[in-house]
């Protein structure tokens, strides 16, 4: 696993040497964009709106639009002067109680490994965060952009858990997306309440499997053993959903019975 971010963190006036490490994987599989008719590969290519001619890289700048359609030129340099100083240091600014941060908040995990000089004082840190029962808000710099964070412990690892700012979050009520003035009778609620107890359980992520990637490379070895023209065997057919317009309590019964059986 290669390090992605090598720094420091700043506890106090104590300096942590460490490595960063993507707490996460990709199981995509990559396909190309192929012209159906004979499987030739497509190939993007950067062309001017106005007279239909390929750009090459080095005459490429970044632009901002204005209201009137004409573009402010930003170049290397003015992203420069606003860059974020590349202090490559974690700073812990203040502990919290991580209940106290929604879970929209949390965004993208990373592993933390202290440099071999760095073992106890990791371990002072990590020990401390245990018996606190608290996380370290912090800030830190990545290519360029500065970003929020929190340090927390998962078994013996402190964890780097970037978090969004407030104003990357939307507000779903400017969309008029909560329902309101909605009416739930009694014997719906309680109906509800006991799916959600018959379902009720502890969360163990070994149970839960992404199993989109094995049906697609099942899909693509059916595929490549059949005949071009060829129809490989119809995929199981889903099972049938209640629709909308059928009564909510003849849902939740059908819900119930389902779950019981």
């Amino acid at each position: 696993m290669k390090a992605i971010w090598k720094g420091s963190i700043s506890f106090g006036l104590v300096n942590i040497p460490i490595k960063l490490y993507s707490g996460t994987q990709s199981h995509r599989i990559e396909l190309d964009m192929v012209r159906q008719k004979d499987k030739c590969q497509i190939q993007y290519v950067r062309v001017c709106k106005k007279d239909g001619k390929e750009v090459p890289w080095e005459d490429i700048a970044k632009g901002y639009r204005k209201e009137n359609g004409d573009y402010i030129i930003i170049d290397k340099s003015d992203f420069e002067k606003i860059a974020p100083e590349k202090t490559q240091t974690i700073d812990i600014f203040e502990f919290i109680k991580e209940e106290e941060i929604p879970s929209k908040f949390l965004e993208k995990p990373y592993i933390i490994e202290p440099e071999k000089s760095a073992k106890k004082v990791y371990a002072l840190l990590r020990d401390a965060l245990k018996k606190s029962g608290k996380v370290g808000l912090c800030k830190f710099v990545m290519r360029t952009t500065q970003h929020l964070g929190i340090l927390k412990v998962e078994e013996d690892a402190i964890l780097l858990i970037q978090i969004r700012f407030n104003d990357e979050l939307r507000d779903p009520d400017e969309a008029g997306l909560i329902p309101k003035d909605i009416t739930i009778s009694k014997k719906e609620l309680d109906m509800a309440m006991s799916i959600i107890d018959q379902l009720t359980d502890t969360f163990d992520p070994e149970k839960y499997k992404d199993t989109y990637k094995d049906d697609l490379i099942k899909m693509i070895k059916a595929k490549a053993k059949t005949k071009d023209g060829e129809k490989p065997a119809p995929a199981p057919r889903k099972r049938k959903t209640a629709a909308a317009k059928d009564d909510l309590l003849d849902q939740l019964k059908a819900s119930l019975a389902a779950i019981k059986n």
